[in-house]
């Protein structure tokens, strides 16, 4: 039987049921992976924080929710941090696909159904009439609590000083890997654990190419680099921080210099522009026209909702309606390129929407740091 679920869990649940609701749902289905990096809505519909194989949340319309786990789950995690009932089973969909067929569930919405989802708990439960579900939870649970932005702002205070930590330890001819371990070190003390997705921009001494790489040993640093830098903190809430660096004589690009006007004129649009009622798609144009007008194309999304999952929706792009909530929290990040496919800029910020207005959670100025 289901203990009593804690304020905020009921919260979240009321959330998505009421999404649910919309949908005509009877049951939905909640994956997480730790193997592909998914594991923050599991944590976010249970309390639960996947440390390997997979899990599933069961959320009726009606009764109380579960979490299957397969069997050899059992082990894997710490299972009393867990609120619901806790089942253990072979084959998780095999179980989802009993309870359904006996309880009469006649729609079964899946969060996770083309990326998440294990192949063969989907096929325990195709002959069941599946609706992906991926939008409407991902917006269901888009507007944070105050219990979350208390986890967004400390882990934006630990990537923010992760950035710092990589600042220090940079120098031209020092390896990526070597001057990330530096900020790895801190994350990890500071609560981080594995959620970590940190990697870096290289090109030449002027320039860095729009192409992001692990930090590793062999590549070694130049005059110019942009860290990618995303944490989640204790809390599990994923943010993104950070700022391009060059050394204190690097003559940057003429490309390069202009993206840094375009990106200035974005952190000022932005402030205007996130606020509640604008959809996604009025956000990417107001802070993209500097780009555009100068003549530059964006390579990876403008931005994104940003949660217990790295990448939550809606995105912050052309064609998209969805209209922006106070308390909503974004990453923003306009992946400038230029004509050429060579000179790339690209820095990070997570920002929260108010009734005034974004803001950015971050403290950092919006430069380019040298040493």
């Amino acid at each position: 039987m289901e203990t009593a679920l804690s304020p905020e869990l009921t919260r979240r649940h009321a959330n998505v049921r009421a999404a649910m609701a919309e949908h005509d749902l009877d049951v939905l289905v909640v994956s997480g992976s730790e193997y592909s990096g998914f594991e923050g809505a599991v944590t976010y519909m249970s309390g639960f924080q996947i440390v390997h194989r997979y899990a599933y949340v069961v959320v009726p319309a009606e009764g109380d929710a579960s979490i299957v786990f397969p069997t050899e789950a059992r082990y894997v995690g710490e299972h009393g941090t867990a609120e619901l009932e806790q089942v253990f089973h072979a084959c998780p969909g095999e179980h989802i696909a009993d309870r359904a067929r006996a309880a009469g569930w006649r729609r079964v919405g899946v969060y996770g159904l083309d990326y998440v989802m294990a192949v063969r708990d989907y096929r325990a439960l195709e002959s069941l009439e599946l609706v992906p579900f991926d939008v409407e939870f991902d917006v269901a649970r888009a507007v944070k609590s105050d219990v979350e932005l208390e986890s967004v702002r400390d882990s934006v205070r630990i990537n923010e000083r992760g950035f710092e930590v990589f600042f220090g330890a940079y120098a031209p001819g020092k390896s990526a890997a070597e001057v990330m371990a530096a900020a790895e070190e801190w994350f990890v003390a500071e609560g981080c654990g594995r959620l970590t997705m940190n990697m870096v921009l290289t090109g030449t001494d002027a320039f860095a190419r729009p192409e992001f790489k692990i930090a590793r040993r062999e590549e070694v640093l130049g005059e110019f680099v942009l860290p990618s830098l995303e944490v989640a903190g204790p809390g599990m809430h994923w943010v993104e921080v950070s700022r391009a660096i060059a050394s204190r004589d690097a003559r940057l690009s003429r490309d390069t210099e202009l993206m840094l006007e375009a990106y200035d004129e974005y952190f000022e649009a932005a402030k205007d522009a996130m606020r509640p009622g604008a959809s996604c798609h009025d956000v990417h144009r107001a802070v993209s026209a500097g780009f555009a007008d100068r003549g530059y194309h964006l390579g990876h999304v403008t931005g994104h909702s940003i949660g217990m999952t790295m990448i939550e929706f809606p995105k912050v792009g052309e064609g998209v309606e969805t209209e922006l909530a106070e308390n909503m929290v974004f990453s923003m990040h306009p992946h400038a390129i230029a004509e050429s496919g060579e000179d790339c800029l690209y820095m990070q910020d997570t920002w929260l929407v108010t009734a005034d207005g974004g803001i950015p959670l971050s403290t950092l100025p919006m430069q380019v740091f040298r040493t």
